[in-house]
């Protein structure tokens, strides 16, 4: 093919051109302005495809002799303008037609690669110098899988295929050539050449025989290939960022959560967090197991609204908060309180929901106050699972709101489960309902805590590509028996007061501890810390009064409360003091101490003693 003369309709072109004719010609039939001798009679478009300038515009009309008419006296050019009075007042120049350009000459200046194929087996029909730059000579006439090796190397010849089946063009974005080379946006667009013998002056013969018309090929396929390296390299970086973004929120964030769970005596306990997927930022949920004391323990997990370090490093503010507020043994309402004006110090922006439960063993209950979050569900020893009823309050960092405690039966035999709102929210979905999934989830689950963690977790969809991180905490309170009962045991006295109720009190712990077969060593300690206990609580508590002892796998406790609210301190007693030393003497004896006031009033005062290993 003759590339010299073969040129090309670019789309529009046609219909731009009649819509200036048409203007040109209102105009002189309003009389709007002075039309210049160049533009009173549209040229002949074989004439300035005949004359074309070698900056590839149209010739100059006045030297082709095309310039007759009125006002064309000083020679104007059409692409210059016309009198100055012409131009001041508006009137429009002629506009060079692209029909004269070489589509050769176009495609051959274009800063992108662009080759042209034909066939079925996309012969070469052209290159541009930019092509040949970038991949060296090519042979006119081959096909593209030999003498285009770099289209297979993109994964480009299939699409041409398609481009030549469907006659629509194809885009592919980003190839990247092998071993890391430059990328590429490839566009492919289906042309069509002029069929031989049709006399449209294409360089090819007038006729042609039946065999040259057969093996001519009449579609081609224009290839475009733009430069998108920076791009792509730009975009990359982009990518490499975003992935250490959320590394390092990913790694804050676990850091901030408790390594390894502690695991109370009576109850077992496993947590899991699931970041959520690659398009997912991290957020700011987390959990928490305390230890308090006297077997009991308390129960964390919350969801810092947000995204990214920063709820991260709010939820890691929140949970120190939550363990310093535990130490000092408050109900959980309290706790909430006291969180809900730290969550508005830290950041004013943000606020969090949370849920803080308190196990105590000694009466089988889960005392419990929500933050606006999620309801506790609980599955009995009998397979019913219930949620935990209100009280929930609104949210950490709203402020102005008294929240409440309430409580649900948590006794031998029974799970727990604690949860943030990406286990069971769902887009286009009530979070009920994901709530409801999630009780029939735990009604099926059986096992360890770790093993219904993750049977929950995928019973509810929740994998590496979820769009919400997860975090989910299971409780269980085993029902013991045979061997493993013998070592759980719990012993009470009600002491009415007297001067009596010391010498019953040191009976009574020596009958127990001995019952229990402790050694006698430790009997004794026992003994002298509940007679001590019961005599700070004659002196300075009021009735009524109950001494209790229990014994885990790993430990004594012993407990005394009484009806006054007033807390003990450890003090330094002077020699000549006659009282003053009691707690002294628990706390030097004691693996451990420490008081609270209880829910009806009054307090609990109480000591441990670690158990020596069989």
């Amino acid at each position: 093919m003759n590339f010299t003369r073969w040129s090309a309709r670019f789309p529009g072109t046609q219909r731009r051109a009649a819509a200036r004719t048409e203007h040109a010609a209102a105009q002189a039939k309003r009389g709007e302005g002075a039309v210049p001798a160049a533009r009173g009679g549209r040229p002949d478009p074989g004439a300035e495809r005949s004359t074309p300038a070698a900056d590839g515009h149209p010739a100059d009309p006045t030297v082709s002799g095309s310039g007759s008419g009125s006002g064309s006296g000083s020679g104007a050019r059409p692409g210059t303008g016309t009198a100055p009075a012409q131009r001041a007042a508006g009137v429009l120049t002629a506009v060079p037609s692209p029909d004269a350009l070489s589509v050769r000459e176009i495609l051959g200046r274009l800063p992108a690669l662009v080759a042209l194929v034909h066939g079925p087996e996309h012969r070469v029909a052209y290159v541009n110098d930019a092509y040949t730059a970038g991949f060296g000579d090519r042979t006119p006439g081959a096909p593209a899988h030999e003498s285009l090796p770099e289209l297979g190397e993109l994964g480009l010849l299939p699409l041409l295929d398609q481009v030549q089946r469907s006659g629509k063009p194809r885009t592919a974005k980003n190839r990247t050539a092998p071993g890391g080379g430059s990328s590429y946006t490839v566009t492919c667009t289906p042309v069509e050449f002029p069929k031989p013998g049709n006399g449209t002056g294409t360089g090819t013969k007038p006729t042609a025989t039946p065999a040259e018309d057969a093996e001519a090929h009449h579609n081609g396929i224009l290839i475009h290939l733009a430069d998108v390296t920076d791009h792509a390299e730009a975009a990359e970086r982009l990518r490499a960022s975003e992935r250490r973004q959320r590394e390092a929120a990913v790694t804050l964030q676990r850091s901030l959560l408790p390594q390894e769970l502690e695991q109370p005596d009576d109850l077992r306990i496993a947590a899991t967090y699931q970041p959520g997927g690659t398009e997912a930022a991290v957020g700011g949920d987390w959990y928490d197991v305390i230890t308090l004391g006297a077997g009991r323990t308390a129960l964390v997990i919350g969801d810092v609204m947000g995204r990214g370090v920063r709820a991260a490093a709010v939820m890691g503010q929140l949970r120190t908060a939550v363990r310093a507020y535990a130490r000092l043994d408050l109900p959980p309402h309290e706790v909430l309180q006291l969180l809900d004006g730290l969550a508005a110090e830290i950041d004013a922006s943000q606020i969090a929901t949370c849920v803080y439960a308190v196990h105590d063993p000694n009466e089988g209950m889960l005392a419990y106050a929500s933050a606006g979050h999620l309801p506790i569900l609980v599955r009995d020893e009998h397979g019913t699972v219930r949620r935990a009823a209100d009280p929930t309050g609104p949210p950490l960092g709203t402020g102005g709101w008294l929240h409440s405690s309430g409580t649900i039966a948590l006794g031998p035999g029974s799970t727990a489960v604690l949860y943030t709102d990406g286990l069971v929210e769902r887009r286009g979905e009530d979070i009920d309902e994901g709530v409801a999934a999630l009780e029939r989830a735990l009604a099926g689950a059986q096992g360890t805590p770790t093993v219904i963690c993750d049977r929950l977790m995928r019973a509810l969809g929740v994998d590496a590509d979820h769009d919400d991180d997860v975090a989910v905490m299971v409780i269980q309170q085993p029902a013991r028996a045979g061997a493993d009962a013998e070592l759980f045991h719990n012993a009470a006295l009600e002491l009415l007061g007297g001067i009596e109720a010391a010498p019953r009190a040191r009976a009574f712990a020596q009958g127990v501890l001995a019952s229990w077969r402790f050694p006698v060593e430790l009997c004794d300690l026992g003994v002298l810390a509940a007679s001590e206990l019961v005599a700070n609580s004659l002196q300075h508590g009021t009735p009524p009064m109950r001494l209790r002892l229990r014994r885990t796998d790993r430990r004594l406790i012993i407990e005394v409360t009484d009806g006054d609210d007033h807390l003990p301190r450890r003090r330094r007693a002077e020699p000549a003091d006659e009282t003053g030393r009691g707690i002294s003497i628990i706390a030097t004896i004691a693996s451990s101490w420490g008081s609270r006031r209880t829910p009806g009033g009054g307090k609990a005062v109480w000591c441990e003693f670690a158990l020596p290993d069989k």
